[in-house]
């Protein structure tokens, strides 16, 4: 059983940084596709930072280029958003979600690539 459970959302003033961490836990792929979607109040959620495991390819929402970075640690199964000089709106429910990927070719930030899905971590600008 697939397990995604993120932390590090809160509250922060305009211009401030939050790094989010996920820690998943059950996934038994050799090669898959981690990222982290985000869903503010009445929008639709989208993918913000997508990543490829192993190898580390990353793609991410045009919007958030040079704001916001995505990372892994494969020894302690964590995922991180690192997210700087956040605006107001950047508020919204974050989440971590996991999919099968063959191959880095496959990374994308589409909602149909990924079956698991974390609680969500809360953060306001």
């Amino acid at each position: 059983q697939v397990q995604l459970v993120e932390s590090g959302g809160g509250s922060v003033q305009a211009g401030g940084s939050l790094r989010l961490s996920c820690a998943a836990s059950g996934y038994s792929y050799s090669t898959y596709c981690m990222a982290w979607f985000r869903q503010a109040p009445g929008k639709e959620r989208e993918g913000v930072a997508a990543i490829y495991i192993p190898g580390g390819r990353t793609t991410y929402l045009d919007s958030v280029k040079g704001q916001f970075t995505i990372s892994q640690d494969n020894v302690n199964n964590m995922l991180y958003l690192q997210m700087n000089s956040l605006k107001p709106e950047d508020t919204a429910t974050y989440y971590c979600a996991a999919g099968f990927c063959r191959g880095s070719w496959e990374i994308g930030l589409s909602r149909s690539l990924y079956n698991y899905w974390g609680q969500g971590t809360q953060v306001t600008v």
